[in-house]
C-alpha cells in the first residue's frame, strides 16, 4: 500500500479544530495497522495508535487531551486526527506514518494557522512635522498581520512606520503611525489583513483641518531662504571642492618635478663620481705603466715564457697567449726592439715597444715562485735577435750566436741559469743580461 496526504495546506482558526487526514492506496483496512502522526522527528508524536486503540506514552504533552482518531472509515484505509482548540504553535508541517509487520509508508502534509484579533484602534496623537500624526493598533492576530493606509478617496499611503510584537502564545500585535500633512484629506482608513484568511478589520478617523499646523508667511519666506542657501552652499561647496583639487593637482605636479631634478641631480653626482673614479683609474694605470717603463729603462729584459715576434717592420701590435708563451704580432711601421719588464715581488709582466716607449700588453698580476728563466723563440721569417742589457744600448746591432759570453745566458731554462729569477732588484755582475756586441748572429 501506500500512503497519501493532502496536497494543499490544511487551514485552522485559532481556537477552533484542525483534521489531519491520510489515505491508503489501495483501500485496505487500516484498524489492525500502528499509526502515528508526529512533527520533524519521529519521537515528537501528536497521536500514536496500535493494537487498536490510542497509545498514550509517546505523546508530546501540548497535544495530551486535545487529539482524537477520526475512526470510522479505519477500515476503508482512511484515517484523521482531530486537533482541538488549535494554537499557533500548532502551525508547521507534519508526517502520518502507517506500518503493518515489516512494512510501513509515510506521507507529509503541512497546517496553517491563522487567526483574526480584534478591530483596529485609531487615534490622533498631535501635530508632528507640519501635519497630524495618527496611530493605528491591533492585537491578537496570526500569523503577522499587513497594515495598510488609505485615504478617502482608496489611495494607499506608502510611508508610514510600523512596528510588531508577540506575546507568550505566539500571537501578535502591531502599531502603525501616519503623519497626514494634506490638511484637505479629512478621513484616513487604518485596515489590518490576515494573509492566511484573506479577511481584514478596518477603521476610519477623520482630522479636522484646524488640526493642522497653520501656515504663516514668516515660514514661507524661511522655507524659500533655506532653499536658496541650501543652493548656494551646494555651489560654494562645487566651487571649493573644484580649486582644491586642482590646487593639489598642481602641487602634485610640482612634487613630481621635484623629485625629477632630485633623480636628475643624483643621477648627474653618480655620473660625475664614475667619471671621477674612472679618470682616477685611468691616472693610476698612467702612473703604473710610466713607472713601469721607467723600470724598463733601467732593468734589463727578462722574460716568463716563449716570444714569438714576426717580421719587421711594425708599429702596431697585438698579444695573446699561444701555449705556455707570449705571441706578439707587428703589422706595419718601424720599430727597433720590444721591451720586456718584470716586477717579481709585484707580479707584473709588461711588454712595451722600445721606439716609441708605448705600452703593448700587461698580464694580469700575478704571484711568482721560484725562479724564472727567459726564453725567446723567432718563429719564422729572416728576423734577428738581440738581447741588449739596456734598453737603447743596442743600435740595433745583433749579438753573434758563437761569441762565449752569449752561450750561458742563452741557455734554455733548468741549464744552469739561475741567476735570471729577477727577484734580485737590479742586474748585477752575475746577471744574465747581454751586452751589446757588435758581432751579428743569425737566428
Amino acid at each position: 500500500f501506500r500512503v497519501i496526504g493532502p496536497l494543499d495546506p490544511i487551514v485552522a482558526v485559532l481556537g477552533g479544530e484542525a483534521v489531519l487526514p491520510c489515505f491508503l492506496f489501495p483501500a485496505v483496512s487500516a484498524e489492525d495497522m500502528e499509526l502515528r502522526w508526529y512533527r520533524s522527528n519521529f519521537s515528537e508524536a501528536v497521536f500514536v495508535y496500535q493494537n487498536r486503540q490510542e497509545q498514550k506514552e509517546e505523546q508530546m504533552a501540548p497535544y495530551a487531551g486535545r487529539t482524537s482518531l477520526v475512526g470510522d472509515l479505519l477500515n476503508q484505509g482512511y484515517a484523521a486526527v482531530r486537533i482541538q482548540r488549535v494554537q499557533a504553535s500548532d502551525s508547521g508541517l507534519y508526517t502520518c506514518f502507517f506500518r503493518k509487520g515489516g512494512f510501513y509508508k509515510k506521507a507529509g502534509l503541512e497546517l496553517k494557522v491563522a487567526g483574526v484579533g480584534s478591530a483596529p484602534q485609531v487615534r490622533i496623537t498631535g501635530p508632528e512635522e507640519d501635519g497630524v500624526r495618527v496611530v493605528c493598533m491591533a492585537s491578537g492576530w496570526f500569523p503577522k498581520p499587513q497594515v495598510q493606509w488609505r485615504d478617502l478617496s482608496g489611495e494607499k499611503f506608502l510611508a508610514f512606520s510600523e512596528a510588531h510584537t508577540q506575546d507568550a502564545e505566539g500571537l501578535f500585535s502591531v502599531e502603525a503611525a501616519l503623519v497626514v500633512r494634506d490638511s484637505s484629506v479629512g478621513n484616513v482608513t487604518c485596515s489590518i489583513l490576515n494573509p492566511v484568511l484573506g479577511q481584514e478589520k478596518a477603521m476610519a478617523i477623520f482630522i479636522p483641518e484646524p488640526f493642522f499646523p497653520q501656515a504663516s508667511p514668516w515660514k514661507v519666506a524661511f522655507s524659500v531662504s533655506l532653499t536658496v542657501l541650501v543652493i548656494l552652499l551646494l555651489g560654494a561647496g562645487c566651487y571649493t571642492k573644484r580649486e582644491h583639487s586642482l590646487k593639489v593637482q598642481e602641487m602634485r605636479e610640482k612634487e613630481t618635478l621635484c623629485q625629477n631634478r632630485e633623480q636628475d641631480r643624483q643621477t648627474k653626482e653618480e655620473v660625475l663620481k664614475d667619471a671621477a673614479k674612472l679618470q682616477e683609474e685611468l691616472e693610476r694605470r698612467k702612473s703604473a705603466y710610466l713607472a713601469a717603463w721607467r723600470k724598463a729603462q733601467l732593468y734589463a729584459v727578462k722574460a716568463l715564457c716563449p716570444l714569438s715576434l714576426c717580421h719587421r717592420p711594425c708599429s702596431c701590435w697585438e698579444c695573446s697567449c699561444l701555449g705556455s708563451g707570449i705571441h706578439i704580432v707587428r703589422d706595419s711601421g718601424e720599430s727597433r726592439g720590444v721591451g720586456v719588464f718584470l716586477d717579481h715581488q709585484a707580479g707584473d709582466v709588461s711588454f712595451y715597444n722600445m721606439t716609441d716607449g708605448s705600452h703593448i700588453f700587461s698580464f694580469p698580476q700575478a704571484s711568482f715562485s721560484g725562479t724564472l728563466f727567459p726564453y725567446f723563440v723567432i718563429s719564422s721569417g729572416d728576423v734577428s735577435l738581440t738581447v741588449c742589457s739596456k734598453v737603447g744600448g743596442c743600435e740595433g746591432l745583433p749579438v753573434a750566436l758563437s761569441n762565449p759570453s752569449l752561450e750561458e745566458p742563452a741557455s734554455l731554462p733548468g741549464v744552469g741559469f739561475s741567476s735570471g729569477s729577477g727577484a734580485d732588484g737590479l742586474p748585477g755582475a752575475e746577471s744574465p743580461l747581454l751586452p751589446c756586441s757588435p758581432e751579428a748572429v743569425s737566428p
